[in-house]
């Protein structure tokens, strides 16, 4: 497993990460505590060290299963946790000083620790972003030693450019994949001079870029691939990238003739993010230890070629990007 920096004092993370947001509930299929356990240590045997979850996932499910392991770890992991979207008090009253400081000092007993790696903002509204207060609060709780860093997850890349406004911003999570390509030509180099951590979500389009599914492909009603697959419950780009689901499926069908000899296609839509030397750390969920292994072995396959690069690219151009639903 290769590292790359997360921030300028030399801090580093692994170059794959576990995404947290499966272990925690049914929002991708059920994971039971010994199947999620052994997902976390996997991911750890295979060079893992950067854990990202989040306060509302399984409404702390997630974040005390990773307490639980955190015990039992061979080495230190660096886990990157949100709070903005917890149902108590839920949306506005989330954005006030004191339900600030409720939501880290939750996530530091259910995490076990006394100091958080780091916290997010996680999609807040775009107003909260622009109010700015809640970079106050968290500055705060960065004096007081409750967290050593603070970022925030975004829907948009506009969202993304409000918060690289503020000082002491530590990281951006993004939603960023071969069919959702716009950060690279609007916020990578900013992020980049700016010394910001970019942490990518849903690097395979929420599976799609498995090549695994069909257009009749079914899953459980409790996941959001099925209850929010238009948006009925989140931002809609939080589901299959944003596209509709059928013409998501056919696109990927069409991109397997382009896999490398000795990858799968999951393998190569992870390896086409790690191209990019802005990207920090990207973050595959995992619903069984087999896939945590084989999304971290993507650290040692090879570059992919220009070539290949560039036929992704004007595939994302010419099919794709005018079909990206929800804020982009």
């Amino acid at each position: 497993m290769k590292n790359r920096l997360f921030e300028a004092n030399g801090t580093s993370v692994s170059e794959v990460g576990l995404g947290c947001w499966q272990i925690g509930g049914a929002d991708w299929g059920d994971v039971d505590d010994e199947e999620a356990l052994d997902i976390l240590r996997t991911s750890v045997a295979s060079g893992v060290t950067f854990f990202d979850t989040a306060d509302v996932y399984g409404l702390g499910r997630s974040e005390s299963l990773i307490g639980r392991y955190l015990k039992e770890a061979p080495e230190t992991i660096f886990v990157a946790t949100k709070l903005g979207r917890f149902p108590d008090p839920g949306w506005p009253e989330n954005f006030t000083r004191d339900a600030v400081r409720k939501h880290t000092e939750a996530s530091l007993t259910r995490l076990g620790v006394d100091t958080l790696d780091l916290t997010q903002l996680h999609c807040i509204p775009p107003a909260e972003l622009e109010r700015g207060n809640v970079f106050e609060w968290l500055r705060e709780l960065q004096q007081e030693g409750k967290i050593l860093r603070f970022g925030a997850s975004v829907e948009s890349m506009d969202e993304a450019l409000v918060c690289l406004k503020q000082d002491g911003l530590a990281s951006l999570q993004i939603i960023f994949n071969i069919f959702r390509q716009k950060p690279i030509h609007t916020l990578f180099t900013e992020a980049q001079e700016k010394g910001v951590a970019l942490i990518i979500r849903l690097p395979l389009a929420s599976g799609l870029l498995s090549g695994k599914y069909k257009k009749d492909t079914q899953f459980a009603a409790t996941d959001h691939r099925t209850y929010n697959r238009n948006g009925e419950a989140f931002n809609v780009g939080e589901t299959f990238a944003g596209l509709p689901f059928e013409l998501g499926v056919e696109i990927a069908d069409s991109l397997k003739p382009l896999v490398p000899h000795g990858m799968t296609m999951a393998q190569m839509a992870l390896r086409w993010c790690l191209d990019f030397p802005a990207v920090t750390t990207i973050i595959p969920g995992a619903s069984h230890p087999a896939m945590a292994k084989a999304n971290a072995s993507v650290s040692d396959l090879p570059r992919l070629s220009g070539g290949l690069h560039d036929t992704l690219r004007e595939i994302y151009e010419e099919k794709v990007a005018g079909l990206i639903r929800g804020p982009y």
